[in-house]
């Protein structure tokens, strides 16, 4: 009988202090490697998260950017985010319950509909050619953050024994990217969209947009075949929103 392949993962590469992950893979990139390898950041000093904003990492959380060279165009590379959403979602589920977990648009892991998880994908032209990708991922394992723009949560206080180790959950995250994102490279990104939408947090429900300079309200429909996400608007239209930020209630 033959069966599936085994997932084999990505090096890991601990660092006990870095100032931030996905600056590191940067760096990496830009001298040439091209991996794929995970970077592990036991301390983060400068952890940062979408749009700018300061990422609080916490000693005993989670913060990895896997590291990898790509020839996909960049539209098509940027999908990478919901593969990483789901991986997320999947090693979340091996340590609180799997009904508490959501992903909200465009890539916030929710538990317990709190934000318990960031991703910031970077990118830019490899010396090699195509696109060197930098997915950076950051956990709330042990603690949330202090300070903190919307309502968060940590996997330790949805579990009564200790939340996993760095050093364990970046094990089991790698390995639910590998299998996601074999299902991508095999199947294209349908299967992401519907997986993602199977996990959705506020789908048909009412939500606010902010759009840089713009604000926009509407109901969440779901994805499009980009992973734009469809608005309904009061008056019927439907936009299309590629970035931005997105409200649902207090979330």
């Amino acid at each position: 009988m033959t069966g599936v392949p085994p997932v084999v993962i990505p090096p890991i590469v601990v660092l006990d202090e870095i100032d931030s992950t996905n600056a590191e893979a940067r760096r990496r990139a830009e001298a040439g490697e091209v991996g794929p390898l995970w970077l592990l950041g036991l301390r983060q000093t400068a952890g940062r998260g979408r749009r700018g904003r300061a990422w609080e990492t916490g000693e005993g959380n989670l913060a990895a950017t896997l590291l990898f060279r790509t020839d996909k165009p960049p539209a098509e590379a940027a999908q990478v985010s919901f593969v990483a959403a789901l991986a997320v979602a999947d090693m979340l589920a091996e340590y609180a319950p799997a009904s508490l977990i959501s992903l909200k648009w465009p890539n916030d892991p929710m538990l317990a509909g709190l934000k318990v998880s960031g991703i910031l994908v970077e990118s830019g032209a490899a010396p090699q050619g195509g696109l060197w990708i930098a997915v950076g991922v950051g956990v709330n394992l042990r603690h949330k953050p202090v300070e903190s723009e919307r309502p968060a949560t940590s996997v330790a206080a949805h579990r009564e024994s200790p939340p996993p180790h760095p050093a364990e959950a970046v094990e089991v995250l790698a390995r639910a990217f590998e299998r996601w994102s074999r299902s991508w490279t095999a199947l294209g990104f349908p299967v992401i969209a519907d997986a993602w939408t199977a996990r959705a947090y506020g789908l048909g429900e009412a939500c606010v947009a902010r759009l840089g300079v713009e604000t926009v309200e509407g109901i969440a429909e779901g994805l499009d075949g980009d992973g734009a996400l469809r608005l309904r608007l009061p008056d019927g239209r439907v936009r299309r929103i590629t970035a931005g930020d997105v409200f649902f209630g207090a979330a």
